[in-house]
């Protein structure tokens, strides 16, 4: 005894089928998107410890002191101290998008003058550059990365982001020992150049441009405060390093001007005289 069996195939929608390979490629490109950005965060965490262990090679090839090259580390760490806050109020003004493909390009043209620097004064000057870029891109990734994720992945993006920022800040020191023993101290600029255009190129190409992004309105950028909070900043620095850090008449004034400029800053944000739109709004 035989039973006839008929095989009714399962009938799937063209709508159905559209709209699962619309989310197949919207994953897609929402991870080629958390690829850049990542890219993103880990080159600028990643210079700032790369070059810690260069510091006795770099003294040795510019015949300077410790106290000297110790300014490419600080350097470094002022730029990005001094406009992280700020530039995330300019992506506002001009776009995120737009500033983080300008951040990642002074990112890597200031490394590859970096591995170029004849002395170390223009290779201070060039890792300013370079923290200014790195600024840009440490403050915007987690605001895009807020923007173009779903909300439900949102927080395993960013707790994505957070481990690259510490692994790159961890793996800077063994990198950095491991590049200078076989390629020499420019090849810890040089490795950024790659990484950045690579980035670059991911973000350019998956990150949508948001017409709605760009924000016209009455809020300025704070020139004043970001200036006031450099100058804080950078008196601050100059009056532990200077004369190895045994303090006489020069670091006890650049300490007492940096000790005003903390009041004046404050005190400015706290009556937003310096523009409609502070770097840091304690009010709120």
């Amino acid at each position: 005894m035989s039973a006839n069996c008929e095989y009714v195939p399962s009938k799937i929608s063209p709508t159905s089928r559209r709209n699962e390979w619309n989310t197949t490629q919207r994953d897609k490109k929402t991870n080629w998107i958390i690829l850049g950005l990542s890219l993103s965060m880990l080159l600028s965490s990643l210079s700032t410890s790369i070059a810690n262990v260069a510091l006795p090679t770099l003294s040795e090839v510019f015949n300077a002191t410790v106290q000297d090259v110790q300014w490419i580390i600080l350097a470094y760490l002022l730029a990005i101290t001094s406009l992280i806050v700020s530039v995330g109020r300019l992506g506002d003004m001009i776009g995120r998008r737009r500033l983080l493909l300008s951040g990642l390009l002074i990112f890597s043209t200031s490394s590859v003058l970096c591995a170029l620097a004849p002395n170390l004064w223009l290779l201070i000057g060039a890792r300013i550059l370079q923290g200014i870029g790195a600024a840009i891109m440490m403050a915007l990734t987690m605001a895009l990365i807020s923007e173009t994720v779903n909300k439900e992945k949102v927080g395993r993006a960013m707790g994505l982001l957070g481990t690259i920022s510490a692994v790159g800040t961890a793996l800077g020191p063994t990198l950095g020992g491991a590049l200078i023993s076989f390629s020499g101290w420019q090849a810890l600029f040089i490795l950024n150049v790659p990484l950045g255009i690579l980035a670059f190129a991911i973000i350019y190409r998956h990150l949508p441009s948001n017409s709605q992004e760009k924000q016209v309105n009455s809020v300025q950028f704070d020139k004043l405060g970001t200036l006031i909070l450099a100058f804080t900043l950078t008196c601050y620095a100059l009056s532990v390093t200077l004369n190895n850090s045994h303090f006489d008449l020069l670091n006890w004034a650049l300490l007492l001007m940096a000790t005003i400029g903390i009041g004046v800053f404050f005190v400015g944000r706290e009556r937003s005289n310096f523009s409609a739109g502070p770097t840091l709004n304690v009010s709120q």
